[in-house]
């Protein structure tokens, strides 16, 4: 370890410049650190403190002032000196009090557990609020970024709460929590991160895991999924949870894992989801959901509610019932949260008439995407097409009807043979650029057969787009545009003439609100193209009558 050198213990100038370097902020966790008994850290957090200021920052005792009246000026500057696009691929979004609060209220209204653990802990704010609520309960904090690791060591310290804590710097996925003979609490804020920055070892233990517990699975599960299952796998029965997180998996296809283990084995006991304006989560674009949790618990219903503001957390007793043989029918659970209204005589869900299907995804939309007319490419491979969605916003009167002011996707024929001497030329000069450019390396060329064969549909009768914090636009396709996936295609599934298209895009265009789609922070609210098919439209009889 290293040996700091001692500083006046008056001053806060000195203590707030250590707060604006991470080397700072890890000498001055370690100054705190230092205070409480020998702790053996681990090397990660030791190569940290080896490489720090080597000296204190001697008002340190404003800091530990500041901790003991339950503040966590550790973790806010941590949050100013990583932005959250820094922090994002750790998933690190440090908790607002008022969450943590009731959140370890639930479990203090259900007894007195022997342990406390705190999974992918930050700064360790449930681990102290928890360690300050149960005064004999061990304290287990398991984080994987050091620096954290030594935030939370120091707010441990600092509140007192040392002696009965460890600090795991791991992965909770196979971290070694100890043996505990009474019940555990498990209580906290798993990380948020999507499936594209998971590793592929981590996606197999995922399949492999849910698969050995009969649990459906998908590999597009995000890292908070992941937390949920290890949850399951570390816990007894008896014990109990309460952790917050995104609520896409409330209705996406890979949260059905989770909707899986609060219905049997995790023993869902209540849902509260955050409105989208209350925002919680400084930096995050997606809606909060608090879940509370019995292992093992084999009641009939699960408490479901929507909460408008975060104040209104504080009691997370309340809600709605539902039981759990209804919610195991559901797909999509967040319109349990209100009461639907009822569907109209005479009204039928879109996808009765249409198919909707999102547009194509190019893989490199510079390289793909290009003004109308480039003469450095073949006409026939230049596809006029709807590429922002304002483009459709500000469609007048919801009809698209030429191609002016759009550009155009680059949709080469698989097979280049197809294609003139002078076509071929400007086709594989442009294949040459696009592979200089990195295009033929994406994801998505990857796993396309060839890649540069785009594959754009035939234009839709009616185009829409999904995401926005309005309704959305549902718009007459007469100019015959192709589209990009900023927009859906609606397709009939049965030839339907031009005046009953008219009708419908317009019956739409009236009849969609932002409640039927999925909602997220901030009030961005997205359509999958199965929830648009859910939307309830003039069934074709009415379709008729209301043309004419």
């Amino acid at each position: 370890m290293s040996d700091f050198k001692q500083m006046k213990l008056d001053d806060p100038i000195e203590t707030t410049a250590r707060m604006e370097s991470e080397r700072g902020l890890a000498a001055l966790s370690w100054a705190i650190i230092s205070r409480g008994s020998l702790v053996d850290i681990s090397d990660a957090e030791r190569d940290l403190v080896d490489r720090s200021d080597h000296m204190c920052a001697g008002a340190i005792d404003g800091v530990v002032h500041a901790i003991q009246q339950g503040g966590d000026p550790l973790g806010d500057a941590f949050v100013r000196l990583r932005s959250a696009r820094k922090r994002r691929p750790m998933g690190a979004v440090y908790t607002p009090p008022e969450i943590v609060d009731a959140m370890v209220g639930w479990i203090a209204a259900r007894g007195q557990p022997a342990r406390i653990v705190d999974p992918g802990s930050g700064s360790g704010r449930f681990a102290v609020k928890a360690g300050r609520t149960f005064r004999d309960a061990s304290l287990v904090a398991v984080e994987l970024d050091p620096l954290a690791a030594l935030l939370c060591r120091a707010n441990l310290t600092a509140a007192g709460l040392n002696g009965r804590a460890r600090v795991v710097v791991g992965d909770y996925r196979e971290a070694d929590l100890g043996r505990c003979d009474g019940v555990t609490a498990f209580v906290g804020n798993p990380p948020y991160v999507r499936h594209h920055q998971i590793e592929p070892q981590w996606k197999q233990w995922l399949t492999s895991s849910a698969a050995g517990r009969g649990l459906p699975v998908s590999a597009l599960a995000g890292m908070h999924i992941h937390f949920f299952l290890a949850t399951l796998l570390h816990a007894r029965p008896g014990d109990l949870g309460s952790f917050v997180t995104s609520a896409e998996w409330m209705d996406v296809n890979y949260g059905r894992l989770l909707r899986e283990m609060l219905t049997d084995g995790l023993g869902g006991e209540s849902v509260h989801v955050l409105a989208p304006e209350a925002i919680p989560f400084e930096g995050t674009a997606t809606t909060a959901s608090v879940i509370c949790f019995r292992v093992g618990s084999e009641a009939p219903s699960v408490k479901m509610r929507r909460v408008e503001k975060v104040k209104d957390l504080s009691n997370l007793t309340r809600g709605r019932r539902i039981g759990k043989q209804r919610l195991r029918q559901e797909k999509r659970w967040s319109p349990l949260l209100t009461s639907a209204p009822p569907v109209p005589e005479g009204y039928v869900p879109l996808g009765e008439l249409c198919r909707v299907h999102r547009g194509a995804v190019t893989g490199a939309n510079a390289t793909w995407i290009t003004k109308a007319n480039d003469p450095a490419l073949p006409t026939r491979a230049l596809f006029p097409a709807v590429t922002k969605a304002r483009e459709l916003f500000d469609s007048p009167d919801g009809v698209l009807l030429s191609f002016a002011g759009l550009r155009a996707v680059i949709d080469l024929p698989a097979d280049l043979s197809e294609l003139d001497d002078e076509e071929r030329f400007q086709a594989e000069r442009f294949l040459r650029l696009a592979e200089q450019n990195g295009a033929r390396s994406s994801y998505v060329a990857r796993h396309r057969n060839p890649w540069w064969s785009v594959g754009l549909r035939s234009p839709a009768p009616i185009l829409a787009t999904y995401m926005a914090r309005r309704p959305p636009a549902f718009v007459r396709n007469f100019a015959g545009a192709r589209n990009v996936n900023v927009a859906h295609g609606i397709y009939p599934r049965e030839l339907l003439s031009g005046h009953l298209l008219n009708t419908l895009a317009a019956s739409l265009r009236n009849g969609v609100s932002v409640a039927l789609g999925r909602t997220y922070a901030g009030g961005l609210t997205k359509f999958e193209p199965s929830e648009m098919e859910r939307i309830p439209v003039p069934n074709p009889d009415l379709l008729a009558e209301l043309s004419q």
